[in-house]
């Protein structure tokens, strides 16, 4: 299965007026649920360690703020 950005023409970006690349500042695709890769795993994980981190919820912080 396979897509195509919306956006995308030729492989140039309509909507930033630029080479596309996705994932880039101001990608739409950017702030989804796809991980663009680095070609390193190690890389690629610590990015998703810290996205895990700061999606995390401290609840006896909440409960004590309220």
């Amino acid at each position: 299965m396979g897509w195509t950005c919306q956006h995308d023409a030729n492989g140039q970006c309509k909507l930033l007026k630029t080479a596309c690349v996705p994932g880039i500042k101001g990608c739409i695709l950017k702030k989804s649920e796809y991980l663009f890769t680095t070609g390193s795993y190690e890389e690629d994980k610590k990015v998703q360690d810290n996205k895990e981190k700061k999606e995390e919820i401290d609840f006896a912080a909440l409960a004590r703020s309220n």
